[in-house]
């Protein structure tokens, strides 16, 4: 009986062990950025292929395939072979609110994909430009409203994160400016930096290094509070617009199929590279919070979101076509 008992407990602890590395096949991995170079999904990334491809013992490439929002490399990532060796960054935007914007994505964001883990949540930060005459969030409005359409704000792209938020930003304030759609986060600062466009909505993995050596001005943060790595930008909500609250996530994904213990091992990975110090102070630098769920948790966070976004742009009338 005791042999049995033994057995039974040794049984018990395989089911319950986390994978090992061999339950992924052999070869390199992977990691697609929806987005072109320079962009905060491609930048994060090849944080994570850094990282996780020391951690594995073997290669893991970045490859970019910017287009439609994401669109073009979330299909690509859908129609890959589940066997663990690719990976996709995936975000609020592409799992979200794109299938809301889009009259065809080429991927279902509820079915085509096994969530991993969550990397990070962060807030978005508006930026002008130093010639722009508004110090602050009210004066940026006021700017607005005294020259209906003459003020113009850039965008990674239509239907992007930094797209919606600078929409919801123009009905939550009442005012008319012009949207200026460009191929990535990296093109719309160029532009800003020049002086072409007046403010952009984006990730503060973007606009941090310029505002901090002064060639751009942040007026104010998305999130609830204010940003770690910029401590003196207030709020929306401190600004005025106490309606105004937009958060970004983003995440690892695989293709829907990819067995069980593959993303748990992906998961266990990648948990514990989020814990390390290095990362809490990398992430935190961007403006962001390091988060590091299980996939089922992730799972809920992506369902929630997408029938939220469903409604907020229904009720807005948004669209990227």
């Amino acid at each position: 009986m005791r042999i049995v008992a033994l057995l039974a407990a040794f049984f018990l602890w395989l089911d319950l062990c986390p994978a090992t590395a061999q339950d992924l096949p052999e070869g390199p991995l992977r990691i697609i950025a929806p987005s072109p170079p320079g962009s905060p999904r491609d930048i994060r990334a090849r944080w994570v292929a850094d990282r996780l491809g020391a951690s594995l013992k073997r290669p893991i490439i970045v490859e970019n395939k910017p287009g439609a929002g994401g669109n073009i490399g979330m299909e690509a990532a859908a129609k890959s072979r589940p066997d663990g060796l690719t990976l996709v960054i995936v975000d609020v935007g592409t799992l979200a609110q794109n299938p809301h914007l889009y009259q065809r994505t080429g991927y279902d964001p509820l079915t085509d994909f096994v969530p991993v883990t969550r990397l990070v949540d962060s807030a978005l930060m508006l930026a002008v430009h130093p010639d722009v005459p508004a110090g602050s969030l009210p004066e940026l409005v006021e700017l607005a409203r005294s020259q209906p359409g003459k003020l113009f704000y850039g965008s990674s792209g239509i239907g992007t994160p930094p797209h919606l938020a600078g929409e919801l930003f123009k009905r939550e304030a009442g005012i008319d400016v012009v949207h200026v759609p460009y191929k990535g986060a990296a093109p719309a600062l160029a532009d800003l930096l020049a002086g072409r466009i007046a403010y952009t909505v984006d990730s503060p993995s973007v606009q941090l290094q310029p505002v901090t050596t002064g060639k751009l001005r942040a007026l104010a943060v998305t999130g609830k509070r204010r940003l770690d790595a910029a401590p003196d930008v207030p709020t929306f909500a401190e600004s005025g617009l106490a309606g105004y609250e937009y958060n970004s996530w983003m995440g690892i994904a695989v293709p829907a199929g990819t067995p069980r213990a593959i993303v748990m091992r992906l998961n266990q990975e990648l948990v514990r590279i989020l814990r390390q110090p290095e990362a809490k102070v990398w992430f935190a630098a961007q403006g962001g919070d390091v988060i590091g769920d299980d996939p089922d948790e992730f799972a809920a966070i992506v369902r929630a979101d997408y029938a939220r976004w469903s409604r907020i742009i229904r009720e807005a009338s948004i669209s990227a076509e």
